[in-house]
């Protein structure tokens, strides 16, 4: 029993198991974000757009009685092929997908300019070439550990090349 509970407690504290703990917690309040954003700001967007068309009334009544709306129907205890309803659960989805991509999208576009500003920042010169023995020195070198000489500094560099 021991080894098991020892066994579990492993399995438990993997950085794996965590991260999809914390994934799956973040994921449920998430889609309740996208969730009011395609039933409350789009959908009725679209709902005007198709001038008040409302797919969840869209149903056949399988017992062959024609019914004014899905409640009636479900007040008569009638079965139904609710199609309307899954059309707009379907709607819903790839709307859902659709802004999640969006989403996405735009947050490794973010990710990719700020691992770009990174790459920068290290591909920043850590070495220079003596101008005398040509031998790569540290940058804040102002005398080459190879040939002794006194380097110039950078503007008294600049200025001896425009010289020239």
């Amino acid at each position: 029993m021991k080894k098991i509970y020892a066994e579990f407690k492993e399995f438990i504290m993997r950085g794996n198991v965590l991260d999809l703990a914390v994934g799956v917690i973040i994921g449920g309040a998430f889609q309740k974000i996208i969730g009011s954003l395609v039933n409350d700001i789009i959908m009725p967007i679209i709902t005007m757009i198709t001038g008040g068309i409302d797919f969840s009334n869209w149903f056949i009544a399988l017992d062959g009685n024609t019914y004014t709306s899905l409640a009636k129907a479900q007040e008569a205890n009638a079965s139904t092929l609710n199609y309307g309803v899954f059309l707009t659960e379907v709607i819903n989805f790839l709307i859902m997908a659709f802004v999640i991509f969006m989403m996405v999208k735009t947050m490794n576009s973010l990710a990719r300019k700020a691992l770009r500003k990174k790459e920068e920042a290290a591909e920043a010169p850590t070495t220079k070439i003596c101008p005398f023995c040509k031998s790569e020195i540290a940058i804040e070198a102002t005398r080459c550990p190879h040939c002794t000489s006194a380097l110039p500094n950078e503007e008294e560099a600049a200025d001896e090349v425009a010289n020239k």
